[in-house]
């Protein structure tokens, strides 16, 4: 199931090493209407995603840092954004310049949840007015 204008469903997929922090944003967006789901790796969010594009990611910094060509390649749903983030206790990675462009944020969790929380309602709000949203046309009325 994808995001479609007037729904209200928004799906957000979390990818990361750290399950605790994962199940608390997990259990957060789940609270406020959104669709939540959770993986380890970029190659599972890449699968899931492939299957349900989600309007947001929300992507492990260190994750992305080694790979950022998989995160790149995480398929949004149109008029979706990726955020990235890490953990107060460690160092910032060093993200890649061509992967910190394609990014809305870099959060520091769980310091930040309130912010990262106030970007989901900002991109789902702009996908909905932008007209970005997946529409399905029936067959009978697509022109040919």
């Amino acid at each position: 199931m994808t995001y479609e204008q007037g729904s209200g469903e928004m799906r957000v997929l979390l990818v990361g090493t750290d399950a605790a922090l994962l199940e608390g944003l997990a259990q957060s967006f789940a609270a406020v209407g959104y669709v939540p789901q959770v993986t380890s790796t970029l190659h599972e969010a890449r699968e899931a995603a492939a299957v349900d594009a989600p309007l947001l990611g929300v992507v492990d910094g260190e994750l992305a840092a080694e790979a950022s060509g998989d995160a790149l390649a995480i398929p949004l749903s149109p008029g979706g954004a990726m955020v990235l983030f890490h953990s107060s206790g460690g160092l910032r990675p060093l993200i890649p310049p061509t992967l910190l462009r394609s990014v809305m944020a870099d959060l520091t969790l769980p310091l930040e949840r309130n912010r990262l929380m106030a970007l989901a309602q900002h991109v789902q709000d702009r996908a909905r007015m932008t007209g970005r949203t997946q529409r399905r046309t029936p067959p009978e009325q697509q022109a040919f």
